[in-house]
């Protein structure tokens, strides 16, 4: 065990440079990074894919593999240097003093193991105390991180827990020892908005119980207001900004910074009056590194023979506790001066219905034995009557927890799957019951999906080009192969790709140019509805801004209805006209954005909108944790489905929450909720999200 002097730094990290070497030559991943975490400090590392946010945090850990080598500086832990340590010592700390949460929990988690011996094992193994204080250990740091029936958790798989729920477990598991550390590498991209909420609050409550300090990697900049003390903002490799969260928010002083912020919905934002700013450029690999200042390319600010000369330093900031900043001119730079407006886009009107979905069920039987088969059948109510119409023009946004059912109302559009009762109506023609297979050629084409995983919607033998031709020619379009050729490359043009990429294989693009050409193949065939899933979840957040604002621009051309599918009510609130909530198969609420967004709420929407993160000081949030994970469509709750995580249900006489299903009714015009809730009561609710006073 390494002991700790009073008040020095628990990690100190000084010019440190990591590299990965290949046969033919060095990769240099991190250059001359420096961070320091203080006892019970939360530090923030933010940044692009591949700016080297992990490999730092690999670099603590010493585990870069056989082709990974720190070729430069210091990695100190309590004052110890870990490059120096023996594979032994190091061994010793790992689990126990340092201790590390990746972004997908079964990574971490034996399948062929129950919870409750994968827990014991850290103390028995690091501390070497017996069975019955290893197990009494597991039970409380189970309790601690709030799982229900913690006894019965110990007992379980981990295929027999939620997402969140393994997720709890795997932070369970990095306090058994009690770690001075705690690294966290994106630990909820995988979740839920609401359980991303439930698990950021967890981690910062645990850490102030154990003083825990952390290193919390994450490209979120809101994640990172909610939970750290200070933020160190990455770009190709090297720590561009640094400080504490209000220096780096408030007074940034670095363009990149800047940048990034100026690329993410904050409340206000309009996607017409005030659009987003992407990034321009790509960035750049490893290899392709400028000279001088490697954001130089990319920056408003930059000057010719003084930014892309030598290398540049971190230097300084004056205000602030040691706030940094990898600029040459950051105290020549107006941060203040007002942001330059992107072009003000002009509202499409929304047209005649496109889309109406009348009274839409969708039931799946399975067996009750779902292992074995055989025995009772079972019906999972994956969407119940839902009722709805989208227009011309129209951006309609579908949000809810996973296994709300929005993935499956798409399937049944698509004609992935047919309805068990209801209509759909595609311009007056019903295609509710007409699969795939049988739909016509035009009604393929006029609706169609943008997937949320841009690396498995592309065949990686194939090239962009006759990937986006064979969807052209399925489609019908154009009479020969030339003309078919001409469209593909006009679709290029369309989604703002360079028309040589016509020839590249899809390992040749990066994530966002990859979504770019999914983007293409569904427009291919001139499609009228676009349903697109979660489209920018898997992006940077500054590769989303231009994707985003992508989808907007031919939207408006084409005159397109797009279904987004999200969580992110950021992005829903900054694009949609219209925002329909559902949750467990049911539309909750439904109305324009403005509606939606603004009190009052149906409580499942004022608990989506609570658990958002929000990447702006000067926002006050109402703080609503939901308990417990969404219910079973194959077991719902009686009564309101939302019903056993409601905190507004105590307000409904009667017990009627438990009894009756609510009736859909109408607020104003156009905005409807599905709650018991009284009017009078529905009138008290205060805004979630308020602009703190200045």
């Amino acid at each position: 065990m390494i002991k700790q002097e009073t008040d020095s730094p628990i990690l100190e990290i000084e010019q440190l440079s990591i590299s990965f070497f290949t046969r033919l030559n060095e990769i240099p991943a991190v250059m001359d990074f420096s961070c320091t975490v203080q006892p019970g400090e939360a530090m923030g590392l933010v940044g692009e894919s591949g700016c080297g946010k992990s490999t730092v945090a690999l670099g603590v850990m010493q585990d870069l593999g056989v082709n990974g080598r720190v070729v430069g500086g210091t990695i100190k832990f309590k004052g110890q240097d870990l490059n120096l340590m023996s594979p032994e010592d190091l061994r010793e700390i790992r689990g126990s003093e340092i201790a590390m949460i990746y972004q997908e929990p079964m990574a971490s988690l034996n399948p062929a193991m129950r919870i409750g011996q994968q827990l014991m094992e850290v103390p028995m193994i690091h501390e070497g105390i017996n069975k019955e204080d290893a197990y009494a250990r597991a039970l409380e740091v189970v309790t601690d991180v709030k799982l229900p029936d913690p006894e019965r958790i110990l007992k379980s798989f981990p295929h027999q827990l939620s997402g969140g729920q393994q997720q709890r477990i795997v932070i369970a598991m990095a306090l058994m020892s009690k770690p001075s550390l705690l690294i966290l590498d994106e630990p909820t991209t995988a979740l839920d908005v609401t359980v991303e909420a439930a698990v950021v609050k967890l981690v910062k409550d645990l850490g102030k119980k154990y003083g825990t300090s952390m290193l919390f990697i994450s490209h979120n900049l809101g994640l990172i207001l909610e939970t750290c003390d200070r933020i160190c903002v990455m770009y190709s490799g090297e720590a561009v900004e640094t400080g504490r969260i209000e220096d780096v928010f408030n007074k940034m002083q670095h363009p990149y910074t800047q940048a990034l912020f100026r690329s993410i919905p904050l409340p206000g934002a309009d996607k017409n009056d005030r659009p987003l700013v992407a990034i321009p450029g790509n960035f750049p690999l490893p290899h392709e590194r400028p000279n001088g200042c490697n954001f130089g390319p990319r920056c408003d600010y930059f000057q010719a023979g003084r930014c892309n000369q030598d290398a540049i330093q971190m230097d300084i900031v004056p205000h602030g506790d040691r706030h940094g900043s990898r600029c040459l001119k950051w105290n020549e730079i107006d941060w203040d001066a007002p942001l330059e407006l992107a072009e003000r886009k002009i509202k499409a009107e929304p047209g005649h219905v496109i889309l109406k979905i009348e009274n839409l069920k969708k039931y799946y039987e399975v067996a009750a034995n779902a292992l074995f088969g055989g025995g009772n059948k079972r019906v999972v109510k994956a969407n119940e009557t839902l009722s709805f119409e989208a227009r011309e023009s129209e951006t309609l946004a579908i949000v809810g927890e996973s296994g709300c059912g929005k993935s499956t109302f798409a399937k049944v559009l698509m004609g992935l799957e047919t309805a068990t009762e209801g209509e759909i109506l595609l311009e007056g023609k019903n295609i509710e019951g007409v699969s795939i297979e049988a739909r016509d050629t035009k009604t393929v084409a006029d609706v169609q999906m943008v997937f949320q995983n841009p690396f498995d919607t592309l065949n990686p033998s194939m090239t962009i080009g006759s990937q986006i031709l064979r969807a052209l020619e399925l489609f019908r379009i154009g009479n020969s192969a030339r003309e078919r050729t001409e469209r593909m490359l006009e679709l290029l043009d369309l989604v703002k790709l360079p028309r040589e990429f016509a020839n590249r294989m899809p390992r040749q693009l990066s994530g966002g140019q990859k979504q770019r050409v999914g983007i293409a193949r569904a427009f291919a065939g001139d499609a009228k509805i676009v349903v697109a899933d979660e489209p920018v979840s898997a992006l940077d957040v500054s590769v989303q801004a231009a994707v985003t604002d992508l989808l907007m621009e031919i939207q408006r051309e084409h005159k397109t209805t797009l279904l987004f599918i999200s969580h992110d009510l950021s992005i829903v609130r900054y694009l949609a006209d219209r925002v329909l909530v559902m949750y467990l198969g049911h539309v909750v609420e439904m109305g324009t954005t403005e509606q939606v967004f603004q009190p009052p709420y149906h409580p499942y929407t004022e608990a989506l909108l609570s658990a958002v993160p929000i990447a702006d000081t000067s926002i006050q949030k109402k703080r609503i944790v939901l308990e417990g994970d969404i219910p079973s469509a194959m077991n719902p709750p009686s009564g309101c489905p939302f019903q056993t995580r409601c905190g507004w249900k105590g307000e409904v006489p009667g017990g009627l929450c438990d009894i009756d299903l609510p009736e859909v009714r109408q607020l104003t015009r156009g905005h409807q909720i599905k709650c018991h809730l009284a009017d009078d009561i529905l009138a008290r609710m205060e805004p979630v999200i308020k602009i703190a006073a200045e």
